[in-house]
């Protein structure tokens, strides 16, 4: 419950930091008395910042997930999930595919169809029904998929 509170308070820390600062930017492009161009680079650093944050955010929310998912599955090395290029690898892992599949995911179209197939492993892994991992691609529910392999019994 108190690790469940601390990912809530973090997230809702950094929706209320993005809303001050865009109001912000907002309140600042409405001051007309400068014109040198200063108002659009405070808005697009704004901007900027924001979608920092939120894929930072998603960033932590993917790798808590992955490493709950090979605690989960007794997969060696949990703590892959944090490392960029080293988490793919981790997925191989509970999916329980070769490591040379990570070169498939620099193929345009192939990367597609070769997550899903490893998704559906990673759910498969949980003891969930496979089509949770074509749920991958659906762009929304998409989100909420890792995270219901980690964390639902």
């Amino acid at each position: 419950m108190k690790l469940r509170f601390t990912r809530l308070s973090l997230f809702g820390l950094g929706a209320v930091l993005a809303v001050v600062l865009l109001s912000a930017t907002a309140v600042l492009a409405q001051d007309s008395s400068s014109s040198d161009g200063t108002m659009p680079a405070l808005f697009a650093g704004g901007m900027i910042l924001f979608f920092l944050i939120f894929a930072a955010a998603f960033y932590v929310y993917f790798a808590l997930a992955l490493s709950a998912i090979a605690t989960k599955t007794n997969t060696e090395n949990p703590w892959l999930a944090w490392i960029p290029i080293a988490n793919v690898i981790l997925m191989l892992n509970v999916a329980k595919k070769p490591i040379w599949w990570i070169l498939l995911f620099l193929i345009p179209l192939v990367n597609i169809v070769v997550s899903i197939i490893v998704w559906m492993e990673v759910a498969k892994a949980r003891g969930k029904p496979d089509w949770w991992g074509i749920l991958t691609i659906v762009p929304i529910v998409g989100i909420a998929v890792p995270g219901y392999l980690a964390w639902a019994d």
